[in-house]
This record gives C-alpha cells, structure tokens and sequence, in this order.
C-alpha cells in the first residue's frame, strides 16, 4: 500500500485503525506474530466506532469514508459549500484518492483465511442493534453510509473523486461540515470549538405567532447566508416568549444553506478573538450566539463584545455575525440616578451613553412581546392540535388558564409546558 504517499490526505485524524489495518496488508503473509491479534484489534476498533457511530453495512468502508469526509486540507476546504474548483490542487487530491481507492478495494478474504479470522466478515456485513448515532445526526450518518456504498460501486479514483466533492459542496468537511452548532470550550491551548451533537429539531412554524419578529429575524437571516450585508441582531422581550427558540429554529432552517451556529456564554466573552480567528477563513457562515446576555454595572465583560462587534482594529469577517438574546433592552443594567441631575458624576450623560453603547452595535433589534390572554390560548389551541391531545376546547382553556396561573403567567413557554404536561399524561 503507498500510503506514505499521501500528499493532501495526509494528515488524518482518527487514523490509528487505517495505519494498523494497512500494515496488516502489507504483512499478513509473512508470519509475523503480531499479525492476527492486530487484526481482532482493528476489528474492535470498527465494532466500537461502528456501534457510536450507528454505521451499518461495511465497517471498514464506513471507517475510511469518514476518513475522508473530515479530513480538513486545502482541497476539502476549496470545495466546501462551493463544489469543483479549478487549479493544480485537482492532481493532487486525485493522487490521494486513487491511493484510498487501493485501500478501499482491497480483497480481505486471503487475509481472513490466512489469519484464521472469519469473524471479519461479520464486520464487513454488519447489522447495527442500535441505529441511533452519538456523533452526528441521522441525516449525516445515513449520507456517510450511502456514500461508504457510492464509492464500492466506483469504477475509477476519478470517479471517487467526483462523489467525494458532491459531498463536500453538499454538506461541507470536518466538524463544521458536518453539524450545525457548536459550543465553545476554554482549554489551556486556547478556545476548542466543540460541535453540538443534539440540538433540538425546532422549526420556525413551531412557533405560534410572531409573525413579524420571525419575518424580520428571517430577512436578516437570508441576506447573511445569501452573502449580502446583513446586521448584527438583538432579540429582546419578555421571558418565555421564544427568543432563544427562534435562534435553534434558524440553526436548523438554514443549515443546508451553509449556516452555523456557534455559542458564547458570557463569561466566555474574551475568547471572542479566537473563536473568530478559527472560523473567518472557512466557507460557512457563522452567527455567533449569545443566549440571556445582560450585564450588571460592575461586570465589565462587555467591552470585549463591543471590541469585536465594531471598535478594535482587525475588522470583524463578512461570514461572522453575533445574535444575541435577553430580557432586557439595552443589555446593561440602568438605574434613576444614571439620569443628568440624578448623580453626582459631571458627565452623567457620558455614562448613560456608556451603558447604551453596547446595543447600538446591534443593528437589528427585535422586540418579543409576552402573549395577551387570547393570544395565550390561541397559543395552547395551536399545539394541541400539533400534538394530537384531542381535549374539549372549553376544557383546554380553562385548564390552561388554571396552569399559567401557578407556572410563570402568560408566556408560549407556560402554554409549552402545559401542552407536555398533557402529553405526559396520555396513554
């Protein structure tokens, strides 16, 4: 096998069982020892990714497409969202892919026979018990099987080529290819951005009414994914009233769109530069997210949002935008006095203008008012018929009026809450 060969491909993570597996090939026949325990090694390696995965099928061919669908290097990230590219990059990584097609195509069935192994065909045909996957969603999962199966049936490296950059122009590569959100990690080595791997499936038309805030957040969605100017969006209001809902639904919405979403807790604000400098050279179009942002007056952690958001010298990236979600208004905490004539400072509007700084970077703001009692019900009505509970109006409603009452108010996240408590009661 020439996989020291490799040129674009060469760096792969994960690849403990493909350089193991690929010794095998090359030494199986010559009596070495070591031999036939590494092989029931590697199998166990395929088995136990096999089973977090929920790959089914063949492992092995399972196991290297994954190879390939995240391996992060010049060509994956030119084709990423963008399909076929021009240039010399195209030898290259044809180069690579006729040597994984060696590998792929390779006939295990002297080395089974020779190693007295015939459990590896059990690992090639396999049936999966559980089909749920605890890496990727079962959208991704199922495209990498297909695509472990598309390459089988590959007559040429060229035409593996060719599959392999569909996919990359389809769903991106590595780990902001293949899921939608993201969490930030503080290490040592800096900020690790850390996919999400089960987010909830909302939708938009989940949620009842809003009509207009949903149209404006919509608008300002599709202009930054479309690649026009877009703002920076702040979504305010009461509490329970679907602000943070709104931003999951668009992480669904407009993932296959290229949009991704990554989230920032506030204490984490001073990773904002890392974070940024990890994303802004890649084709997908990253909002990062900051949920129930507000800040006390001795919490000074805002300045770094206002540094990035516009103020520092290195000019935020046209694929970055910050989406925000709080109770309050204008994010930091106001009092009466901070009023001119209700302090002692000499320049009291200088402060006022300081705490007021921070949400005029936003240049979208949307306002999610708390529901009326009508609009609660129509609320209620909405998801009991989503959800099947087939209750008597009049019965509903005066249920649910009992419920708001003892849980929060009037809120869509009171009469959610209600509905699930119904759910939970039905047989």
């Amino acid at each position: 096998m020439r996989v020291e060969e490799l040129i674009v491909y060469k760096e792969l993570e994960g690849r403990q069982i493909f350089d193991d597996m690929v010794w095998l090939m090359d030494h199986y026949r010559s009596g070495d020892g070591r031999a036939r325990p590494l092989f029931y090694q590697c199998m166990h390696g395929l088995l136990e990714r096999g089973a977090m995965h929920g790959f089914s099928g063949n492992l092995w061919h399972c196991y290297l497409a994954e190879l390939l669908v995240n391996n992060v290097n010049s060509y994956s990230m030119a084709c990423e969202i963008r399909g076929e590219v021009d240039g010399s990059i195209n030898q290259l990584a044809l180069h690579d892919i006729a040597i994984f097609k060696e590998v792929y195509d390779f006939d295990f069935s002297e080395m089974t026979d020779v190693l007295k192994a015939p459990e590896f065909g059990t690992v090639i045909d396999y049936e999966s018990p559980v089909r749920s996957s605890k890496v990727y969603s079962t959208k991704i999962r199922d495209r990498i099987g297909r695509l472990a199966e598309q390459f089988a049936s590959c007559d040429s490296a060229l035409e593996m080529k060719a599959i392999l950059t569909e996919f990359y122009r389809e769903y991106g590569v590595g780990k902001f290819g293949l899921h939608k959100a993201f969490r930030v990690v503080h290490t040592d080595e800096g900020a690790l951005i850390d996919p999400i791997r089960n987010i909830s499936h909302v939708q938009l038309d989940d949620l009842i009414g809003y009509e207009l805030p949903k149209k404006k957040l919509i608008e300002n969605t599709e202009a930054f994914v479309a690649g026009r100017k877009a703002n920076n969006c702040l979504l305010f209001g009461d509490a329970g009233t679907g602000k943070s809902t709104s931003i999951k639904a668009i992480a669904n919405d407009y993932y296959d769109k290229g949009l991704r979403i990554i989230e920032v807790y506030k204490h984490q604000l001073e990773d904002l530069n890392d974070v940024i400098a990890q994303v802004k050279n890649r084709n997908y179009k990253f909002i990062i997210y900051m949920d129930d942002l507000s800040f006390e007056e001795f919490e000074t952690e805002y300045k770094y949002l206002k540094a990035v958001i516009e103020g520092g010298l290195e000019k935020k990236p046209n694929n970055v935008l910050i989406y925000a979600t709080s109770n309050r208004r204008h994010l930091i905490r106001e009092n009466y006095e901070d009023k001119e004539g209700r302090r002692e400072d000499m320049h009291a509007s200088d402060t006022v203008q300081e705490k007021l700084s921070l949400v005029y970077r936003f240049g979208v703001t949307i306002f999610f008012c708390g529901p009326d009692k009508k609009q609660y019900e129509e609320i209620v009505k909405g998801l009991a018929a989503r959800y099947g509970i087939t209750m008597e109006e009049e019965k509903l409603l005066a249920a649910a009026g009992k419920w708001e009452l003892a849980h929060g108010g009037l809120s869509g996240r009171t009469a959610q809450q209600f509905i699930d408590y119904l759910r939970g009661r039905m047989a």
